[in-house]
C-alpha cells in the first residue's frame, strides 16, 4: 500500500545561491489562490533587536507572474508591494534578489565561505495568509560540495546535508528560525531528553569542542532546574520545547546574540573558544577548569540567550502577543525581559559550577560600576529606556551615557535588589517568583501587574513602591545596604583616571575622546567628544612656565601631570588647536565588591543565591 505524499503548503519559498561573490540570495515565492490585490511586505525589524532596520533596502529586481503570465507589481510603501491577480488565478510567483553582506546575527550574510540568514531579511510576507503553513526550500549551491544546512525549523524532506524543504506552522515560526549554511563543526547532545545541537562556523581548527558542549549542557540543566525544578520521571521538569539549536559564528573580533524560540544565533571571537592549553585546574576534579575571561564571556552569552527561551520568547510582554513587523512594537518592560535575563546569565554560569564565587563577584562588580559611571541613570529610568530602545539603545552617540541608562545593566541590578530583598525577608526568592509568574501567565503574554501580583502572593506584601522606585525612578539602587546582608562588602577603590576626568576614550589611533561625561572636570574644561588630546601643559612645582608634553594615551597624561601645580590639555578639534585648562580631579573612587570574611583569611560560606 503506497502512502500519499502530503500536499505542499500554499505558500512556498525557495532560497538559492547563484554566485556567492555577488552576495545575492535569489528568492522565489509561490502563492496559491492569491487575493485580487495581493499585498507583499518585508519586515522592517527582527524580534529581539529593537530597531527599525529597513531590511527592504537590500531587496531588488522584484517581478511577478500569475499562472505563467507577467503580472503588474506596484510598490505602495518602503517595504510593501501589491500584485494584481485576475479572478480565478491559481498561482502567483514572485522572484527577487536580496543583497546579504551583514555578518551580524540580525540580518543575512553570503560569501564563498558561508551563508546565514534570518527569514525576516529574505521572506516576503503574504498579507492575509500569515497564519497558514509556510514551506521553505534551501537549494544546494553549485559552487561547493562541502556545505550543509543547520536550522531549528522542522524538516519536511531534506538530503543528508540538510538541503531541501522545511515547514513552518505560520509566518511567525518561519521568521523565528535562522539558517546557517556552510562548512561548519556540529555535534548533538541531550538535556532532560530534549535533543540539542551545537554548530560552530568560522572556528580555528584547535578548540576544545568537548568542553564547550559539556559546559553548555550544564548551563542548560541549571536553567531547566530553575524554571521547572528537579528532573523526574514521566517527563516532569521538561522544558516547553522539543528541540534546540545553538548557532555560533566565530570571527577575529565580534560579539553578540539573538534569541529564538528553538534556537539562538551567537557571535564570539576566535580567542573566546575554550582551549585546553590555556586551562587551569580548579578544585573538584579534572573536569573543573578555570575559564579564561573570553570564554567566561562566551558562557555568559550562551546562558543569556538560552534563558530567553523562557523569558521573552514565551513569557513575553503583552505588546508582543502578536508581532507587527511593519513598525515599532513598544513595551516599557525590557528592564524585566532583558535586565532580569542579564541578572541570571552569569548567575546560571556560577550555579552550573563553571566559574567560582570570586569570578562571579567580579562580573557583578563590573555591572555595578558600569551603571554608577553612567550619568544618564539620573536622567532616564529603566522603564523609559525600554520605550526608547527604538531610538536610543542601538543608536549610540557621544551624548548617550549622559542621557540614557542601559535596561540590560540597570535591569540586572533591579533584579538583584529584588532577589536580595525577598531573601532578606525570608518568604520567597526571585527564582520562585519567576516560576510562579511563568505558571500564572501560562508561559505567554504578561504585564507588570502580573509580576506585582506574584510578588504580593509569594512575598507576603506589596512591592509596588520598590518597582516604582527602582524600575520607574532615577534614584540610586539600595545595593550598598542589601549586599552586606548577603555576605558581600561594598568597598571603595581608586578610580581609573578616565573616570576621574569624566572621559571615555579610544587609544587605538591617538588619544581620541569618545564621550565627555556630564558634570565632569573634562566638560568644565571645555573638552568635547571627537577631540584628539594631543598635548599636555604641566607646570612643575616652583616653576612659572609649563612644560608641554606630547601625549598618545591616558598613561602619558597621568605620568606628566604627576606633581604639577597646574595642567591644561591641548586638543585638536576640526583642524584647530584649543587649550583647555583642567582643574585636576581629586582621587575618585570606584566600587569594589568583596566577600565578607569570618577571620583574617577564611571567607564566609557563599550565599545561597549563588548555589540554588
Amino acid at each position: 500500500m503506497s502512502r500519499k505524499r502530503p500536499r505542499p503548503p500554499a505558500l512556498r519559498y525557495r532560497v538559492a545561491v547563484a554566485d556567492p561573490h555577488t552576495h545575492l540570495f535569489q528568492l522565489t515565492l509561490q502563492l496559491d489562490q492569491p487575493a485580487a490585490r495581493q499585498g507583499l511586505s518585508l519586515p522592517v525589524w527582527i524580534p529581539g533587536s529593537y530597531l527599525v532596520r529597513e531590511f527592504a533596502q537590500h531587496l531588488q529586481e522584484l517581478r511577478a507572474d500569475v499562472d505563467g503570465q507577467p503580472a503588474d507589481v506596484r510598490q505602495t510603501a518602503k517595504n510593501r508591494w501589491e500584485v494584481r491577480c485576475p479572478a480565478g488565478t491559481r498561482r502567483l510567483t514572485v522572484q527577487y534578489a536580496v543583497y546579504a553582506f551583514d555578518a551580524s546575527v540580525r540580518t543575512a550574510y553570503l560569501d564563498a565561505l558561508r551563508a546565514f540568514f534570518n527569514p525576516t531579511s529574505l521572506c516576503l510576507r503574504a498579507e492575509g495568509r500569515e497564519d497558514e503553513p509556510h514551506g521553505l526550500e534551501v537549494a544546494p549551491p553549485t559552487h561547493t560540495g562541502g556545505w550543509r544546512v543547520a536550522t531549528a525549523l522542522p524538516a519536511a524532506q531534506v538530503d543528508t546535508q540538510g538541503f531541501g524543504h522545511y515547514l513552518a506552522s505560520d509566518y511567525d515560526e518561519l521568521a523565528d528560525s535562522p539558517f546557517e549554511v556552510g562548512d561548519f563543526w556540529s555535534t548533538e547532545f541531550e538535556v532532560r531528553g530534549v535533543p540539542h545541537r551545537f554548530v560552530v562556523s568560522g572556528a580555528p581548527p584547535a578548540f576544545d569542542s568537548e568542553r564547550l558542549v559539556r559546559d553548555t549542557a550544564r548551563i542548560c540543566e541549571a536553567q531547566m532546574a530553575l524554571w521547572h525544578g528537579p528532573a523526574g520521571p514521566k517527563g516532569r521538569g521538561r522544558p516547553p520545547f522539543d528541540r534546540y539549536l545553538f548557532l555560533l559564528h566565530t570571527t577575529p573580533d565580534g560579539y553578540g546574540g539573538l534569541e529564538h524560540r528553538h534556537s539562538t544565533a551567537l557571535i564570539c571571537r576566535h580567542a573566546d573558544l575554550p582551549a585546553p592549553a590555556n586551562a587551569q585546574a580548579l578544585p573538584g576534579g579534572p573536569d573543573r577548569l578555570k575559564a579564561s575571561d573570553g570564554y567566561t564571556t562566551l558562557l555568559g552569552l550562551i546562558s543569556h540567550e538560552y534563558f530567553h527561551t523562557w523569558n521573552v520568547k514565551r513569557l513575553r510582554p503583552k505588546a508582543f502577543a502578536r508581532y507587527d513587523y511593519d513598525r515599532e512594537n513598544y513595551t516599557d518592560l525590557l528592564w524585566f525581559f532583558e535586565g532580569f535575563t542579564s541578572y541570571y546569565d552569569d548567575l546560571m554560569v556560577r550555579r552550573a559550577g563553571l566559574i567560582d564565587d570570586q569570578t562571579y563577584l567580579q562580573l557583578l562588580q563590573k555591572t555595578v560600576n558600569q551603571v554608577l559611571q553612567t550619568p544618564g541613570r539620573h536622567v532616564q529610568s529603566a522603564a523609559q529606556a525600554s520605550l526608547d530602545a527604538w531610538i536610543k539603545y542601538y543608536r549610540i552617540q557621544e551624548n548617550t551615557p549622559n542621557a540614557t541608562v542601559s535596561y540590560y545593566t540597570k535591569g540586572a541590578l533591579v533584579a538583584l535588589c529584588l532577589d536580595l530583598t525577598l531573601r532578606s525577608e525570608g518568604r520567597t526568592t526571585l527564582d520562585a517568583v519567576m516560576r510562579a509568574l511563568y505558571e500564572r501567565c501560562d508561559g505567554g503574554p504578561m504585564q507588570e501587574a502580573d509580576l506585582l501580583a506574584v510578588l504580593k502572593r509569594l512575598g507576603g506584601r506589596k512591592f509596588d513602591a520598590e518597582l516604582q522606585a527602582w524600575a520607574h525612578g532615577t534614584g540610586e539602587l539600595p545595593l550598598a545596604e542589601l549586599l552586606p546582608r548577603h555576605g558581600v562588602q561594598w568597598q571603595s577603590e581608586p578610580a581609573p583616571l578616565a573616570q576621574r576626568l569624566g572621559l571615555r576614550v579610544s587609544e587605538s589611533n591617538g588619544l581620541v575622546l569618545k564621550n565627555v561625561l556630564r558634570g565632569s572636570v573634562a566638560e568644565a574644561a571645555g573638552m568635547a567628544a571627537g577631540d584628539e588630546w594631543v598635548a599636555l601643559d604641566a607646570t612643575p612645582p616652583g616653576a612659572v612656565n609649563p612644560i608641554t608634553w606630547r601625549v598618545k594615551q591616558l598613561d602619558d597624561v597621568a605620568l606628566y601631570a604627576r606633581g604639577a601645580t597646574s595642567v591644561a590639555a591641548w586638543v585638536a578639534r576640526q583642524g584647530r588647536m584649543l587649550r583647555c585648562p583642567l582643574a585636576w580631579p581629586a582621587e575618585g573612587t570606584a566600587v569594589r565588591l568583596a566577600w565578607i570574611t569570618q577571620g583574617s583569611h577564611e571567607a564566609a560560606p557563599a550565599p545561597r543565591w549563588l548555589q540554588e
